[in-house]
């Protein structure tokens, strides 16, 4: 074999694998990305559809009941919640500090199937808005880069969610702390390190670190500040 063959087959070789490369980066960049908001816009027009078919909860007070009418019959014990399906949207969330247009479907689970279309509650945290911690990881690059700016969020910072009857408004209590992915405590009902020395409604949102890899993990931990029926219109927090 000649050198020039030996040189040109080593150049058309390299040339190959330069394509390979870029036809990746672009994957992981772009295409990724275009894929993510494909999804996630689904996952949030599914949820407005369903919450438009759910009747809302009357926001002013019922009128009292006539003098002369008999005592009303004891009202029926609430019907249980209903669990969060795997895989399925069942909440916005949105974090001012990141912009007027991040807006993010929260979906159940934390699978990579998932966060491909939202951020993903962790099974077995807190309900929204209950007692516990409730826990949302999402991608910081890649498929839309929802947590892209996590480095920014500051103590105060809200974080507000939408259930399709209730507004959610968390606030931030720290900087990003910087943990590594088998501290699981962070996302305990009491997380770990948080501050927090008791029972609470708490928020926890985790990402990876550094920003294109995953060796570690950012965490922030908020608590509830307040909550407001969607009919009152839409919280304070996003203009705070």
């Amino acid at each position: 074999m000649s050198v020039r063959l030996i040189v040109r087959t080593f150049s058309e070789m390299c040339i190959t694998i330069g394509a390979v490369i870029v036809l990746f980066v672009a994957y992981v960049l772009f295409w990724t990305g275009v894929k993510a908001q494909g999804a996630t816009d689904d996952e949030i027009v599914r949820l407005q559809e369903e919450w438009a078919r759910q009747p809302l909860a009357p926001s002013g007070p019922e009128a009292p009941p006539p003098a002369d009418s008999a005592p009303p019959a004891p009202e029926p014990a609430p019907p249980a919640e209903k669990p969060y399906e795997s895989g399925r949207p069942f909440a916005v969330m949105y974090v001012p500090r990141f912009g007027a247009g991040w807006d993010w479907p929260v979906l159940e689970g934390t699978g990579a199937g998932t966060l491909t279309k939202g951020l993903g509650h962790y099974p077995g945290s807190a309900r929204l808005g209950a007692t516990g911690n409730f826990a949302v990881a999402g991608h910081r690059r890649t498929y839309g880069d929802p947590f892209k700016d996590f480095p920014r969020l500051r103590p105060g910072d809200a974080v507000v969610l939408n259930d399709g009857t209730t507004w959610f408004t968390y606030r931030i209590r720290n900087t990003p702390y910087r943990t590594l992915p088998d501290d699981v405590g962070v996302v305990d009902a009491v997380p770990a390190k948080s501050g927090f020395d008791g029972p609470g409604r708490y928020l926890t949102l985790t990402t990876c670190d550094p920003e294109w890899g995953s060796s570690h993990r950012l965490v922030v931990w908020a608590h509830l500040d307040a909550t407001r029926p969607v009919t009152h219109g839409k919280p304070e927090a996003f203009h705070s």
